[in-house]
């Protein structure tokens, strides 16, 4: 492998000093606003591009990459991952991502045991570039160390034999892990299950046991009755980290209901928010003031500090994966999910799309804690809760 092909520490740290550079000196366009990167067409606020560099801005469902060859050659070769393809990562201010899939089904051990070695085999080999997320402290230091912050996480739990596979995967790195994704398994049912029941016996010591070592639960695509129970049998925060509001999209089945929400706020948790085209509003158009609606029903709901974002995409959006790609993915989902002519909504669909999001909340009138919170303060403040393991708890028991 020739030394052009993998970024040095060197070359990373000369181009953040010439992007800050050209922050200070970009021209002013209009009053108050700024080409923040040459050769770009976005135009941001200085007050949006000074809240995106001060936040540890977090996207708690954002994959690597829609198009899955080019994810399986990193991941197969991590000396194949390019200074050109870490460039759009850094300007993106996003600092930390949690790039979970749906993995499910009667192999599911054996898939996921492969998806997680695959990624820590790949975080081993670009650790220059890449911080893999275990705890708090993580959190804390990610921002200033410069590199992407990755937390490993899964949108199922079939990986789950028993309870002490939880343990297991947590060592191997895991600390988020959704109960179901859309259909039924044997701790509880998903979105789009033709029954709504709710969390089984082994879903319940499952959870427990989540608590316990300090792994999140996730209930995004989870249905209603698991999404309840969930808040109802964990003693800590249960997160949707990508999810809408379903009074604002004609009752789509992977949104919440404000009953749901409601068990967010009081849990103390947060609920991330998707640009996803059909779980933000039933018809079009649907815009990013749309997707902004959905922010503002979950503050009037609970409050500001219970909201975050999920985008649910990777930097480019589905609209940009190779056609046949998108087109095996629309296949995959029941009729249900109502997929319409475009997945993404413009603005929210390229990399920089979290100052795209924070001037729509600057003209929500939201404040500078309020931002800094939805842009990753607010999950960073609940995965902190939820990743400290109780001392007493555990101890080893006497027998």
């Amino acid at each position: 492998m020739s030394s052009g092909n993998k970024i040095t520490r060197r070359e990373l740290l000369r181009s953040a000093s010439i992007a800050a550079a050209g922050v200070i000196a970009a021209p002013m366009i209009n009053r108050g606003r700024f080409q923040l990167f040459a050769n770009s067409p976005f135009e941001y606020s200085s007050r949006a591009i000074d809240l995106v560099k001060r936040s540890t801005v977090m996207d708690m469902l954002s994959v690597m990459t829609l198009d899955f060859g080019k994810q399986d050659k990193w991941m197969a070769n991590p000396e194949s991952f390019t200074a050109a393809d870490f460039q759009p990562f850094k300007d993106s201010g996003i600092n930390v991502i949690h790039p979970a899939i749906g993995m499910g089904g009667f192999n599911s051990y054996d898939s996921v045991l492969k998806f997680f070695a695959s990624w820590n085999g790949f975080l081993a080999g670009q650790d220059e570039l890449f911080m893999r997320i275990d705890s708090p402290g993580d959190l804390d230091r990610v921002k200033k160390s410069g590199k992407l912050g990755v937390i490993l996480g899964l949108q199922n739990s079939d990986q789950f034999r028993n309870p002490n596979d939880v343990d297991f995967f947590y060592a191997l790195g895991q600390r988020v892990s959704q109960l179901t994704y859309s259909s039924r398994n044997f701790i509880g049912n998903g979105s789009t299950e033709r029954q709504d029941a709710g969390i089984s016996d082994y879903g319940a010591a499952i959870i427990e046991r989540m608590n316990k070592v300090g792994m999140a639960v996730d209930v995004s695509h989870c249905g209603d009755k698991t999404t309840l129970d969930a808040f109802e049998i964990s003693k800590k925060p249960v997160l949707i980290t990508h999810s809408n509001c379903r009074v604002l999209a004609g009752g789509h089945p992977r949104d919440k209901t404000d009953e749901a929400i409601k068990k967010v706020g009081a849990a103390g948790s947060v609920m991330g928010i998707t640009g996803v085209r059909m779980f933000v509003k039933a018809d079009e158009p649907t815009t990013i003031e749309n997707v902004l609606d959905h922010f503002d029903h979950v503050k009037q709901l609970i409050g500001p500090d219970h909201i975050g974002v999920g985008s649910d995409i990777d930097l480019y959006g589905y609209d940009k994966m190779p056609p046949e790609l998108n087109k095996q993915l629309r296949a995959s989902y029941k009729g249900s999910y109502g997929f319409r002519e475009k997945i993404d909504v413009e603005g929210l669909d390229h990399p920089k799309r979290m100052f795209d999001l924070t001037e729509g909340l600057i003209r929500r009138k939201y404040t500078d804690a309020e931002i800094e919170g939805v842009l990753g303060g607010n999950f960073k403040r609940v995965l902190s809760q939820i990743w400290t393991v109780d001392k007493q708890q555990a101890k080893p028991q006497p027998q």
